[in-house]
């Protein structure tokens, strides 16, 4: 059996050839999809273009109901941070997002879009966009359809016995983390 003898040099030059074929792609290619249930996962036709990691709070307000109380949810805010620690977008309630580069989406819950994955964290969504637009300094959003919300941890509004005469009008602003993915149109 005959072996190849390659020389160190040409080696090198072949390795480096790989490498600069595959970075382009690397470079190009979309952040990484995450495995989701059914309920959750965006339709053919959309690709992923960004995924945040959110570090926030769920707002709730104890509330009247009937002849008791109950917490009522009024929305999240949070910062959103890429990969890198660098911030992206914020989280308010609507609920809507707004870039750095100032461009806003504001979204739905799509049809049965959610899923309780943990039971100790708030579900897993899928929104559909109602309303999207540039911004001053951009459109990093301008182009979304839809947002799952994902890989979620607290968030929940707390212990229902917690709501009563003397805490109505009470707000809670209870800590969560979740991961946002955004989608546009392929092709797009």
């Amino acid at each position: 059996m005959k072996r190849l003898i390659v020389p160190q040099r040409l080696l090198a030059a072949m390795i480096l050839a790989v490498v600069a074929i595959a970075i382009p792609g690397v470079a190009h290619a979309g952040p990484a999809e995450i495995a989701v249930p059914t309920d959750v996962a965006v339709v053919d036709g959309y690709k992923l273009f960004l995924v945040a990691h959110a570090v926030g709070v769920q707002i709730h307000e104890c509330v009247p109901n009937g002849s008791g109380y109950r917490w009522r949810f009024v929305g999240p805010r949070a910062d959103l941070y890429d990969d890198t620690g660098k911030l992206v977008a914020t989280h308010f309630a609507g609920p809507g997002w707004q870039a750095r580069d100032g461009s806003k989406v504001t979204a739905t819950l799509d049809g049965n879009g959610s899923v309780t994955v943990d039971p100790t964290a708030i579900p897993w969504l899928r929104l559909r966009v109602t309303s999207a637009s540039a911004g001053a300094d951009g459109d990093r959003l301008a182009g979304t359809k839809y947002i799952q919300r994902l890989e979620t941890t607290g968030g929940l509004a707390p212990a229902a016995a917690t709501c009563n005469a003397e805490t109505l009008g009470t707000l809670a602003e209870v800590p969560y983390t979740a991961d946002y993915a955004f989608w546009k149109p392929t092709g797009s």
